[in-house]
């Protein structure tokens, strides 16, 4: 079955529209979805089925995916990391929303979602108001990774319509939220004694620490 393509906009998500992409998440779905840096490819965390059909879309193993959730706050993000001390809680305040991805101790019920040991997990809260009314209507964090192109030129990651015929066979709903940017997020690793940056992004690590 071929996927549905909406159109939502930042500003303000046309709530039925939400739902409607949530209906899909809870069935098992794949969706692609805008973020405030480049298009992401996700599902419910706690649907093993869509996680293993995300697996499939990436070629990976579900052993190999890494762990990213995106989460509506910061108050959600409790369930699946361990204490955060002062100093980690402080510099995430000053970059989420944004551009971010902070690597972090797990707890126990994230090895479980997918029946392997994952000792750390990607947070990710988005400077999108479309990905956070997604999880916030969900009720948890979906699981999510990057739309990657092997081309040096990343063209369809920007353009929707383009991902949409890229992926129409592949997910089961892709979200129209005008062009996305083509460099990804920031990666911080807070999982030690203290921050290292992993990947440079479209997030300024100098602004926040």
């Amino acid at each position: 079955m071929a996927a549905k393509l909406i159109k939502l906009y930042s500003d303000n998500p046309d709530i039925r529209k939400i739902n409607q992409t949530v209906a899909v998440l809870k069935k098992g779905g794949v969706i692609i979805y805008p973020t405030d840096t480049i298009y992401g490819i996700g599902c419910d965390l706690f649907n093993r089925k869509a996680i293993d059909k995300l697996c499939r879309i990436k070629e990976i193993k579900p052993k190999s995916l890494n762990l990213s959730f995106i989460c509506h706050n910061m108050s959600d993000i409790s369930q699946y990391v361990k204490h955060l001390d002062t100093p980690t809680f402080k510099i995430m305040k000053r970059a989420l929303p944004g551009p971010f991805t902070f690597i972090l101790e797990s707890t126990s019920k994230v090895p479980k979602i997918l029946d392997v040991n994952k000792k750390t997990v990607g947070i990710r809260i988005p400077d999108n108001n479309i990905p956070r009314m997604i999880v916030e209507q969900l009720g948890n964090p979906i699981i999510t990774t990057s739309i990657k192109d092997d081309d040096e030129i990343i063209e369809y990651t920007t353009d929707p319509e383009q991902i949409f015929d890229e992926y129409e066979h592949l997910v089961d709903l892709v979200i129209d939220g005008g062009f996305g940017g083509n460099i990804p997020s920031t990666v911080v690793d807070c999982s030690g004694n203290s921050p290292e940056l992993i990947r440079e992004g479209l997030g300024k690590i100098d602004d926040i620490l």
